[in-house]
């Protein structure tokens, strides 16, 4: 007989605070003596009756890939815990720019110019400020977003200076059949030349690879809350 559909959002749910304390204890045994990374619980496509008991346990970092999707589902959320941090963790559309700066409080995919005046002006509107990651495209995909890093240089310093972003570091995401150490070593250099500490870089399938190369962020999605539908 096929449970009830509350039974069984019920049971991923106690899955997903299991998995997240198993995931905690291995990040920080990995560390040994440096501090942790910050977990960023990916909630892609997760429904609202899954995440609520992950807060519930605790957690507060959570990661977003579409406007649109968390605008559904995180106020209602956000009113278990007023310390909540959400991040947007995909791409971001210019025309979906001020209700990302509305919704989230950090923004990981600042990837061109046109965004980043965008960012400034909703910032200034809106009155809040946001910390920013430039998004690395390290592999050079043409599909997927991020600055090309031999332009990072210039574009970090235009962040900062031109447009008058709160830039704290760098993101990215190797390509998926490809070696990522490589990828993070590359973020890693860019970041240290332009004076960046935070690395948002690991995801479920390479973090521990990452924590190698200095992330500072971990975007963990499928390994708390299982594979997506």
């Amino acid at each position: 007989m096929t449970p009830p559909a509350e039974t069984h959002i019920g049971e991923m749910s106690i899955s997903a605070v299991d998995n997240l304390a198993d995931l905690t204890g291995r990040l920080v045994a990995l560390c040994g003596d440096k501090p942790a990374p910050t977990l960023i619980a990916v909630t892609k496509t997760v429904h609202a009756e899954t995440i609520a008991p992950v807060i519930t346990a605790g957690h507060r970092v959570f990661g977003e890939n579409r406007v649109q999707e968390a605008a559904q589902k995180w106020p209602a959320l956000r009113r278990r815990a007023s310390d909540i941090r959400l991040h947007l963790i995909g791409p971001l559309q210019t025309n979906k720019a001020a209700d990302a700066v509305s919704l989230f409080d950090v923004i990981h995919t600042v990837d061109r110019p046109k965004l980043a005046e965008k960012l400034r002006s909703e910032m200034q509107q809106q009155n809040r400020r946001l910390d920013c990651f430039v998004q690395i495209n390290t592999g050079r995909e043409a599909q997927k977003a991020g600055i090309d890093p031999k332009d990072a240089d210039h574009f970090i310093a235009a962040c900062r200076n031109d447009f008058k972003l709160p830039i704290v570091g760098l993101m990215c995401v190797p390509p998926v059949a490809e070696e990522p150490s490589p990828h993070f070593a590359l973020l890693r250099e860019i970041a240290r030349r332009n004076g960046l500490s935070q690395l948002s870089m690991g995801m479920s399938g390479d973090f521990e690879i990452a924590l190698m190369f200095g992330a500072t962020h971990v975007r963990l999605g499928s390994a708390i809350f299982g594979a997506r539908a």
